[in-house]
């Protein structure tokens, strides 16, 4: 009789958890940088950005599952980087160009920023190549010069 108060005790607690920290209705957010992180996701986006396409025809490009392709379409529909629109029977999946130029404005400046520093970079390692040049030229003429005083010595 305990045994059974405790689990349906527990199941309780369980929801009132569930419940106060709202785990019930909560809604998964796709965040569009991991959209993008994926591979295949990258190569249904180069796909689409030619034209407008179905589930079908999108998922004859991979080895994978129609199940599959279907559910990176999901996502990127869910980070609103792909629309669809139905026409008749078939649904055509569009490319949103707006979408991807909202993430390309948000990376520009940390481009720009990487972009000067990988310049800088370059930009010290030629002026280290050019000084060290230029010590080993002046070394061989050093050296030349010390030969020739030598050579000039012992005649």
């Amino acid at each position: 009789m305990k045994i059974k108060n405790l689990k349906n005790l527990r199941s309780q607690i369980t929801a009132l958890y569930l419940q106060s920290n709202n785990c019930i209705k909560m809604e998964i957010r796709r965040d569009v940088f991991q959209a993008i992180a994926d591979p295949t996701r990258r190569a249904i986006l180069g796909l689409v950005a030619l034209g407008a396409m179905t589930p079908g025809a999108i998922a004859a490009n991979f080895d994978s599952s129609r199940q599959t392709i279907s559910k990176h379409i999901q996502i990127l529909q869910e980070c609103e980087l792909l629309t669809q629109q139905q026409s008749g029977r078939e649904i055509h999946y569009h490319f949103n160009a707006q979408k991807m130029k909202e993430i390309a404005d948000w990376v520009e400046p940390y481009r720009r920023m990487w972009e000067g520093r990988m310049d800088a970079i370059d930009e010290l390692l030629t002026d280290m190549q050019t000084k060290k040049n230029q010590k080993i030229t002046n070394n061989l003429k050093t050296n030349r010069d010390e030969q020739t005083n030598l050579s000039l010595l012992m005649v």
